[in-house]
């Protein structure tokens, strides 16, 4: 049987498009993969071949959401690249059986442009945001046409809104992007429990620090909120210990670049005592350190207990762990103020920001307030545990259960195993 091909565009979109194709190669389905921004390092770590060279762009693909990033975009020749790619596809159209689109409208409009039949994973939408999904021209029309076999949402509410705008089943089967993260959780531990490396007494309240994973922002994240850590209080939790810092990077943050950056900001560079060791690398500024952990995300949050984040996907997924996040907006190009609070709007009231302008002290310093505030909220008798019951809710919710990308690769086999639609009017 001809291969399928898993067409994505972003990070979190791969990370679900790597989760799909690994378990439909354990269908004995042969999977391809092309990632339209950024190396698709999902799929490679995944072992999922991606077709011709990659590369990635300043913006990370989110240069839509200015008038600066599209510019840079512009410059930097995104488009171009992105045309280059689905003109590759184009030629390789007849080598699949079936196109899985992974994200928003550009991979859907990559799929249809095959003339193959495809099914889609709308994960870039969601009826949460407004209560009604206003699909982008053409977005709607494509996902009605004959040769898309079946379209997934990210949740139910999204699912029952569009059944009823495009007239034709909207299933949601769940978040393959929750599934690699969730089995590490398990693996890891729970809160309380040290992830491999770590050496710390259970009752002290841990913070997982998520600047998030494109560069150069996650470089520029990181001294915002070693900012909002610097001005939290010397005690949290309700126990009268300070809080245990964990701050969770992507390989590609060097610890070089981290301490150059650090050093203006008064926090000194402490290198730990490497893989086999028991102490991590770490910043330390007055007292308050740091711990610095790389390629060990899942480990991070399932340890944690609260969650500082800078970040899209990983937010999501520490929602999906029940861990209350604490967001703080950045200059972007990703984690905004119009992407945290879309943001909030999408998860919940498990989600929250302080007020004030992005970067000026106050605003670091109201953060620092409220993370303490959540602290010793979490560790009160009565009220951690009933706040816990309420995110464990939420998660339901707006995530769904385990598993979706068991569910969705197996109504993919479904679909491969039924015989192709004769398409007209297509």
């Amino acid at each position: 049987m001809k291969p399928v091909l898993l067409l994505s565009n972003g990070h979190g979109e791969d990370l679900s498009g790597a989760a799909l194709g690994s378990q439909l190669r354990q269908r004995g389905v042969a999977v391809e993969a092309l990632p339209l921004v950024g190396h698709g390092q999902a799929y490679r770590q995944a072992g999922i071949p991606v077709l011709g060279p990659t590369r990635d762009f300043s913006t990370g693909g989110l240069g839509y959401t200015s008038l600066a990033g599209r510019l840079t975009d512009l410059r930097e020749g995104q488009f171009t690249y992105v045309l280059r790619l689905l003109g590759r596809l184009w030629r390789r159209r007849l080598r699949y059986r079936l196109v899985v689109a992974v994200g928003d409208l550009v991979p859907v409009l990559g799929a249809w442009l095959t003339g193959q039949e495809s099914a889609v994973y709308l994960v870039a939408y969601s009826s949460h945001y407004e209560g009604r999904l206003r699909l982008p021209w053409p977005c709607g029309w494509l996902l009605q046409r004959p040769r898309v076999r079946a379209v997934w949402s990210r949740d139910q509410l999204t699912a029952k809104d569009l059944s009823e705008q495009l007239g034709r089943p909207v299933d949601f089967l769940g978040n393959p992007f929750l599934d690699p993260l969730l089995e590490g959780a398990t693996a890891a531990g729970r809160p309380g429990e040290e992830p491999s490396g770590g050496a710390t007494a259970a009752s002290r309240p841990v913070v997982a620090v998520l600047p998030g994973s494109r560069l150069p922002e996650a470089l520029g994240n990181l001294t915002l909120l070693l900012g909002v850590l610097e001005r939290l209080p010397a005690a949290n939790g309700g126990s009268g210990e300070a809080p245990i810092l964990r701050a969770a990077l992507v390989a590609a943050l060097k610890p070089t670049a981290i301490a150059a950056a650090a050093a203006p900001l008064g926090w000194r560079f402490e290198e730990g005592d490497g893989a086999a060791g028991p102490e991590p690398a770490s910043l330390q500024r007055q007292g308050r350190r740091l711990e610095l952990h790389w390629n060990r995300f899942a480990a991070v949050l399932a340890s944690s207990d609260l969650v500082l984040a800078m970040s899209g996907t990983a937010s999501e997924q520490a929602v999906a762990l029940a861990r209350p996040v604490l967001q703080l907006a950045g200059p972007g190009p990703q984690f905004t103020e119009g992407f945290a609070e879309a943001q909030r709007r999408l998860l919940g009231p498990g989600v929250q920001c302080a007020a004030g302008p992005v970067g000026q002290d106050n605003t670091l310093a109201a953060t620092a307030r409220m993370l303490g505030s959540m602290l010793d909220r979490l560790a009160d008798p009565v009220a951690g545990p009933t706040w816990r019951r309420e995110l464990e809710a939420i998660a339901a919710e707006r995530l769904g259960a385990t598993g979706g990308s068991d569910r969705i690769a197996a109504a993919i086999q479904t679909i491969l195993n039924s015989p192709k639609r004769a398409l007209q009017g297509d």
